[in-house]
């Protein structure tokens, strides 16, 4: 769309999705003749409803947000919201989606007005017509008398999903916009955590999703450090708060044709440490052909990320992207029942060791990929980092793989980039030399395998602290060290 829409008035109550809010916004404001599709997608409890709910407020916009229902009663809904939109009473009652779209987008034909339908992949799995529906009311629109000036706002969970809908009309969508989640910064923001050691523990609990702070936690946050644990209890271990659920039903919320008990083991084999698909299958004890569609699936949707091996891409290494989802796949639900009985105290220091030891240890490491790949100066590794992955190369037999958490690579064309840093992470344990040996043993192996490893710079990033040698060593210029305090505050 043009750019001589009047601007809209950004929300304060809007956390951040400035970019978002200003494409939306101007989409949804262009006073240009004919009306629009967008695509506005992103994974769920990023705020992409109250994204559009407010655009919808900011503009006398319409916003109907669908809900698991057959098509007649969504006709019904739609009806008595138009009905109340325009305060003349409900619309008489619609024959199918066509005479539906054609009252509602008549909103637009005095000025631009922007039309909501969110859940819309929800609304097509029992209208199947509807995209076409959608893409025939706009052209004819476009070719009737009138400047009809509906915009129209398609909103579902993944771009993939939402495109596949659209493309299948013949449809174009003139806008799209991602809402992404929230970086580790953002959240400790989000959360009001300015001790960086607290911002990890909350980050690996909740994440960055802005739908989990406010209500579904009942406006708490941990007011210092020592305040963690008890916040944790109070919160998200806490079936009295919608937190303690909000994750449990994100599954249950997708198709039907999913194998829903296979999804949910498979995000807890994730949750348990397994990144690897025959990991799964072996934690699963099912054969390794049953996970990479459940993979697929959960990808598709979000929940699942992958990216290949830094040190052998052949290798593909999956994570839960939602660490709330993590969280309670790996505590909450192994514990559902004490916890129902209100046992959040005694359930937690059950289960508060592993937490640290290993849980936390994978988030730690975690954002500290985050870290190199968004926030470290192009100085830290010597280039601008393309990605950020664990790696790992293949040892003899009888051997342990030798591994590597943080590998940082420069960006190249169809083929793995310059190999910049090669670092370890470590939550729980003070790192000292020997943790510098084992990087410096990955660099040799490499450079065995005949990879240029000239600019590789070794890298330790740890919670506990660093020995003074290794201080030494940095301040020689051998290697760098990150601390959470250059997490959140460096670069």
């Amino acid at each position: 769309m043009g750019s001589a829409a009047t601007a809209v008035a950004r929300p304060k109550t809007l956390f951040d999705r400035t970019a978002e809010w200003d494409a939306l916004a101007a989409f949804a404001n262009d006073p240009r003749p004919g009306p629009a599709i967008g695509m506005v997608t992103g994974p769920r409890g990023q705020g992409k409803s109250f994204l559009l709910q407010e655009l919808a407020r900011a503009t006398s916009g319409f916003y109907f947000q669908a809900q698991e229902a057959a098509e007649a009663e969504s006709l019904r809904r739609l009806a008595d919201q138009l009905g109340r939109h325009t305060g003349e009473g409900p619309a008489p009652r619609w024959q199918d989606w066509k005479d539906a779209l054609e009252a509602v987008l008549a909103l637009g034909a005095a000025r631009p007005v922007p039309i909501v339908l969110d859940g819309f992949p929800e609304l097509v799995r029992h209208s199947p017509a509807l995209p076409a529906a959608v893409h025939s009311v706009c052209r004819a629109l476009h070719d009737g008398d009138g400047p009809n000036r509906a915009r129209v706002l398609l909103c579902g969970s993944t771009m993939p999903v939402m495109r596949r809908l659209v493309d299948s009309a013949g449809a174009t969508a003139e806008l799209q916009v991602e809402v992404p989640r929230l970086d580790y910064r953002h959240g400790a923001r989000l959360w009001d955590a300015e001790d960086p050691f607290l911002a990890l523990r909350v980050h690996a609990v909740v994440g960055s999703s802005p739908a989990f702070r406010h209500d579904a936690a009942g406006e708490d946050t941990p007011g210092d450090p020592d305040d963690f644990d008890a916040w944790a209890c109070r919160t998200v271990l806490n079936p009295r708060l919608p937190l303690f659920w909000r994750t449990s039903h994100l599954i249950e919320q997708e198709p039907d044709g999913w194998d829903r008990a296979l999804c949910h083991s498979t995000v807890a084999a994730l949750a348990d440490g397994c990144t690897t698909a025959g990991a799964i299958a072996h934690w699963l004890e099912r054969p390794a052909t049953d996970v990479p569609h459940v993979l697929a699936l959960l990808g598709d949707c979000g929940f699942v990320e992958s990216t290949p091996d830094a040190l052998r891409p052949g290798v593909t290494h999956y994570r839960i992207a939602e660490p709330l989802l993590a969280f309670d796949h790996a505590v909450i639900r192994p514990h559902r029942g004490e916890l129902e009985r209100q046992e959040a105290a005694r359930v937690w220091r059950t289960v508060r060791p592993a937490f640290e030891s290993s849980f936390l240890e994978r988030q730690f490491a975690q954002v500290c990929r985050d870290w190199a790949l968004r926030f470290a100066a192009d100085d830290t590794f010597g280039g601008a980092p393309a990605t950020a992955s664990a790696g790992s190369v293949p040892a003899a037999p009888g051997q342990e793989p030798l591994e590597a958490d943080v590998v940082v690579r420069s960006e190249a064309q169809g083929r793995p980039g310059t190999l910049l840093s090669v670092g370890l992470t470590r939550w729980a344990e003070v790192l000292d030399l020997h943790h510098l040996h084992e990087v410096q043993q990955v660099v040799a192996a490499l450079a065995a395998r005949g990879e240029d490893v000239s600019r590789a710079r070794p890298a330790l990033y740890g919670a506990a602290g660093f020995s003074p040698r290794l201080h030494a060593a940095e301040a020689h210029g051998e290697l760098v060290l990150v601390d959470p305090h250059r997490l959140y505050r460096g670069a």
